[in-house]
């Protein structure tokens, strides 16, 4: 089939996570539900540190960011697909897919950059708790948060150009629920090895940096732990990276699950719904990870609960 160029191209089809049309009121619903909950529980999380002064810290600030690119990141994949199921239209425009592209690049790259700083920040206050108020100041805070957006924005970018620069062929059917980067690579009716190479090559080192960060952070915190004479000591400074190391684990782990399986299967449905995992599963996990295991957001969500009720 002879290519066409991007500009001529009227969208694309999604086919989302089953062509049963049985299923369809029931992945509605799943969904819907999951997209509530992720807000709403994402959205505590920021308004109870807001409202609760004594989480005006450097962790709970990283923390808040964490939350609101959560939000972000659901609302770029569920609300299209929700609309798709309900209005039973699965198409989306050449630019609507190119923009859902980019912004999950975008919001995928925060996240993957906010677990860095957020190691970071758990290094500095069990290694060195001296200095972490001089480190880890308001300026250098907001500063890691605009090098992260900087970066995961020009990631974003860099691939979204890439593959505005692709041609594909007049029927086009993404087997997927959003418009995800290697399915519309694999699409493309024109050569896309060099998408392919920098995809891989630029992928690596832009989560692979801060991977390695991670490790190397969590390497010098268990051994400052573990010099610790105090049993009370060490319970807490675990504690305090508990919750952290459970998302870093969710996130990096069925993102990795993705990609690997993907490489031994050849159903797209079986990598759809694993995919699901680290787009949307994961986003809303993370606040019941850290509402469950930290005695302070548990407070801050009692005292900003209990103001809501006095205000009704």
């Amino acid at each position: 089939m002879e290519a066409v160029n991007q500009t001529t191209t009227s969208g694309f089809i999604l086919l989302g996570l089953s062509d049963d049309p049985a299923l369809q009121p029931f992945i509605f619903t799943l969904f819907l539900l999951i997209y509530l909950i992720t807000t709403l529980g994402n959205l505590m999380i920021i308004l109870a540190v807001s409202s609760d002064s004594h989480l005006h810290t450097p962790m709970y600030f990283f923390l808040s960011n964490l939350s609101f690119n959560d939000i972000c990141l659901i609302n770029t994949t569920i609300p299209k697909m929700l609309v798709n199921i309900q209005g039973e239209d699965q198409t989306i425009t050449y630019t609507g897919c190119l923009s859902q592209v980019c912004l999950i690049l975008n919001f995928a790259g925060i996240e993957n950059c906010l677990l860095a700083v957020m190691a970071y920040d758990r290094y500095v206050a069990i290694c060195h708790p001296l200095k972490y108020t001089v480190i880890m100041n308001q300026y250098f805070c907001v500063m890691l948060l605009l090098f992260s957006l900087f970066l995961s924005i020009v990631h974003a970018l860099f691939h979204s150009l890439m593959v505005s620069l692709l041609s594909f062929c007049t029927e086009i059917e993404i087997p997927h629920f959003f418009c995800e980067l290697a399915q519309i690579i694999r699409l493309a009716c024109s050569d896309n090895f060099i998408n392919y190479l920098l995809v891989y090559t630029v992928s690596v080192l832009f989560f692979g940096v801060p991977v390695f960060g991670i490790i190397l952070s969590y390497i010098h915190i268990v051994s400052s732990i573990l010099r610790m004479s105090s049993l009370g000591g060490k319970y807490k400074a675990f504690s305090t990276c508990g919750s952290h190391l459970s998302v870093v684990f969710l996130f990096y782990g069925t993102g990795f699950g993705v990609h690997i399986s993907s490489a031994f299967t050849d159903s797209p449905r079986k990598t759809v719904v694993a995919s699901v995992m680290y787009t949307v599963v994961t986003q809303m996990l993370n606040p019941f990870i850290y509402s469950l295991r930290n005695k302070e957001i548990k407070k801050a969500f009692r005292n900003f609960t209990n103001r809501m009720l006095f205000l009704l």
